[in-house]
């Protein structure tokens, strides 16, 4: 892995005065030119990749690892934060394919180790190479995306950072369960697409939704595996450092809230932040951003309280409701411990041993009160539909 694998630039790491004492720069384990972190015992990696050959009308955005790093080192630790280590930047490619090969093994290798990498992007296309990662550990998993739009693309066109999710729903054997948006905005995606993620049976929210009541998205942000974060998901007024960022969007708080609940997660393994171009950015605005986003991740894992349901720990209360006079149960799972809900899709043994990390799936107490009023809710028959197809 090191070998992949630049040092942080001496001059990010001292900086600035501020990072000493309590500092996430004083904590956390960083490699440098005199030596290589040790992962015995690491949490979180953060790793930085400056590629941006594939961006589509963001050229610049590889410059952004190092401008986060100053910001991020800038930050205080708390004691309860896990162990954090920074790899460095990969050593791009002579083509970005090549970057998305080292970048899968890397991340591979990470979250077999449990670590949790953190990818400073870049542009969003990487998400592909974050992918590639789970089909060599031969892991189904769910992406969700905090996007404005889908990034689809046309299978006879080549990657971009706009166009990659295509390439990772073709690609065979598929290890992708499951793909989410949130913050889509509606002006921007194309009628057709919008169609072919129900026909996908993808899960999708809109920016007005995902903005009124970022509650009802915990569920969906529950499941995720895999996190990318589109910096031009946000709004210009708080974050003008991408080109393609527009008027609306999410808001700086909201997307920290978002990067918690993330981390909180405990299914999730990886987290991108794509598309941050310092060549747009005002006063570090963008970079100071991101780095209370990385933080307020860093904190949700903190706060993980692995309640998942589980039979041997017996930490839930368990529901069962009938529906159509008896056509159909459905069972529900609430933990004892954070009051989230879970609800169980009817497997047999082999799409059990395929599906074993799916067909508990994340649903919140609106689920359970249609289910009582004798109504399958959507994100159940869903899931049931995906897995029987």
């Amino acid at each position: 892995m090191e070998l992949f694998l630049n040092p942080v630039d001496t001059a990010v790491i001292y900086s600035s005065e501020e990072v000493s004492g309590n500092t996430m720069g004083s904590k956390i384990k960083i490699h440098t030119v005199d030596a290589f972190p040790d992962l015995s015992g690491a949490d979180i990696a953060l790793i930085g990749i400056e590629e941006d050959r594939n961006a589509y009308n963001n050229t610049g955005c590889s410059l952004a690892p190092d401008i986060i790093r100053r910001q991020f080192y800038r930050l205080y630790y708390q004691k309860t934060m896990p162990q954090i280590v920074d790899l460095g930047n990969l050593i791009i490619g002579k083509h970005p394919a090549d970057t998305y090969v080292a970048l899968s093994d890397i991340l591979a290798e990470l979250i077999s180790y449990d670590i949790i990498p953190v990818i400073l992007g870049g542009s969003q296309d990487l998400t592909y190479a974050n992918y590639l990662a789970y089909e060599k550990l031969n892991r189904i998993v769910n992406i969700v995306a905090i996007d404005r739009q889908f990034d689809i693309g046309r299978e006879d066109k080549p990657l971009f950072s706009n166009a990659y999710l295509n390439k990772i729903i073709l690609k065979q054997p598929n290890f992708l369960f499951n793909y989410s948006n949130i913050g889509y905005q509606t002006y921007f995606v194309d009628p057709a697409e919008t169609e072919l993620m129900e026909k996908l049976l993808f899960d999708t929210c809109r920016l007005g939704i995902a903005r009124k009541d970022i509650v009802e998205c915990e569920p969906v942000i529950r499941s995720a595996d895999i996190l990318s974060l589109d910096m031009s998901a946000l709004r210009f007024a708080d974050s003008p450092g991408c080109k393609n960022i527009t008027p609306n969007g999410f808001s700086g708080e909201e997307i920290c809230k978002i990067a918690q609940l993330a981390g909180i997660n405990d299914k999730l393994s990886s987290f991108g932040i794509y598309e941050y171009n310092p060549l747009c950015d005002l006063a570090d605005q963008s970079a100071i951003l991101i780095a209370e986003i990385i933080w307020y991740f860093i904190d949700g894992i903190s706060m993980r309280a692995h309640d998942t349901p589980d039979l041997v720990k017996n930490n839930f209360y368990k529901y069962f409701v009938s529906l159509h006079d008896n056509a159909y149960e459905i069972v529900f799972y609430k933990s004892k411990d954070s009051g989230l809900w879970w609800m169980e899709i009817p497997i047999n043994e082999a799409q059990r041993s395929r599906y074993k990390r799916h067909y508990i799936v994340p649903c919140s107490l609106k689920d359970y009160e249609i289910a009582c009023t004798n109504e399958i809710p959507d994100r159940w028959l869903q899931t049931y539909k995906k897995i029987k197809t």
